[in-house]
């Protein structure tokens, strides 16, 4: 058994001295007790989806509609779950999603979630709609510790190459470039409180901090000019006037993998092949962005099957347990990016409690395998699964 697995035997043998885990170990009943300690605007925009959120609805159903099919005597004994993604080693194929204005859940944001993934030897994906900038971000994560960086493409192009060369300069090794984000859905939580953090100056750290951004709003930002910053973050933040032609600029300024997320067509994964990108994240933005979307996992075996060996799939959108993990991966994903849950678990406690998130889901997917049959995550597949 590896040490992710043995998390559990840790919290046994802390039991037999009447010591319990602070936060449970069933990451569903989070988002319960999250509510009970955010700001109803803060957890309507962490919990919060598209419309009717229908999306994030058929995002869960998805899973259910899968089954795994234990398989036996196939000595699961020494079992590893390390990958290579995009030239990054990882411990188990989960990394930590790009999530913005993470100071609304805690003081630290995402500082805590910084040390929590390098102290996990996890990779953060930094989203540019941070409460803290790039820099610090990466101090806090720690020197050699993964982390990639997720760019809102803004219509300033030397804003976002001043984006790329000071995720490039603080150690950010892939790019993740979110499509579906060009202008906010229209979210209805968010909506009936009239709350939109980055109108308050939550979640712009990497713009006020940036020299190309000063410079277009007269100097760093201040209290005499925040008015001007605001509006012309406004201005610049989505470019729905992007086409796949845009691509070759991104190449042009990162030397490092470059990832897609938010793809979930076939031939939309065939075009960022042809356009040279390394990955592919299928996701619908935990259903944030479209309402009535197809569910991620739905739309995973067709991409799969679209980019064959060609490019690296990802997944996001829905995952909050390990057996979440599992069938994604059988059904052709790398790794997957895990989101509102360690939210939940920063918002709950910290460093810590998103450290507790991560070795909860880690030992469930290790100790899932095993007891499906497999010992490494390349050996899941289809095959695995059952439609129910």
């Amino acid at each position: 058994m590896s040490a992710l697995a043995d998390f559990q035997n840790s919290i046994y043998l802390q039991g037999l001295g009447d010591v319990r885990p602070s936060l449970p170990t069933d990451l569903t009943r989070l988002e319960g007790l999250a509510e009970g300690v955010l700001s109803a605007q803060a957890f309507g925009y962490v919990a919060g989806s598209a419309g009717s959120e229908a999306t994030a609805r058929a995002n869960r159903d998805a899973f259910d509609r899968w089954r795994i099919v234990p398989r036996f005597l196939r000595d699961v004994a020494h079992r590893d779950l390390s990958v290579e993604v995009l030239g990054t080693a990882m411990p188990s194929p989960v990394l930590l999603a790009p999530i913005g204005v993470q100071s609304i859940f805690h003081p630290d944001g995402e500082l805590a979630t910084a040390r929590a993934a390098g102290a996990e030897g996890l990779t953060m994906v930094l989203s540019t709609a941070s409460s803290h900038s790039i820099e610090e971000v990466a101090e806090a994560n720690g020197e050699g510790a993964p982390r990639w960086y997720q760019l809102y493409w803004p219509k300033d192009r030397e804003l976002a190459v001043s984006f790329l060369e000071r995720a490039r300069a603080a150690g950010y090794t892939a790019l993740v470039v979110t499509l579906d984000t060009f202008t906010l859905a229209w979210r209805p939580r968010d909506l009936d409180q009239a709350y939109l953090p980055f109108l308050r100056g939550i979640g712009v750290a990497n713009y006020f901090s940036d020299p190309v951004f000063q410079k277009a709003v007269g100097g760093p930002v201040t209290e005499a000019n925040r008015d001007t910053a605001l509006l012309h973050w406004v201005a610049n933040f989505g470019n729905p006037s992007l086409t796949w032609d845009d691509l070759v600029f991104l190449r042009d300024h990162w030397d490092g993998p470059i990832a897609l997320k938010g793809v979930q067509h076939p031939d939309d994964a065939r075009r960022a092949v042809d356009a040279g990108m390394d990955g592919v994240i299928v996701s619908n933005h935990g259903g944030r962005q479209v309402d009535g979307a197809i569910a991620s996992l739905d739309a995973l075996p067709g991409v799969v099957d679209a980019v064959r060996d060609q490019a690296t799939v990802l997944f996001d959108s829905g995952i909050r347990t390990g057996s979440d993990v599992a069938k994604a991966l059988a059904l052709g994903a790398k790794a997957v990016l895990l989101a509102r849950p360690y939210a939940y678990g920063l918002a709950l406690g910290g460093q810590t409690g998103v450290q507790h998130v991560l070795r909860c889901i880690q030992a469930e997917l290790e100790l899932t395998m095993a007891l499906s049959g497999v010992t490494r995550p390349d050996e899941l597949s289809p095959e695995t699964l059952v439609r129910a």
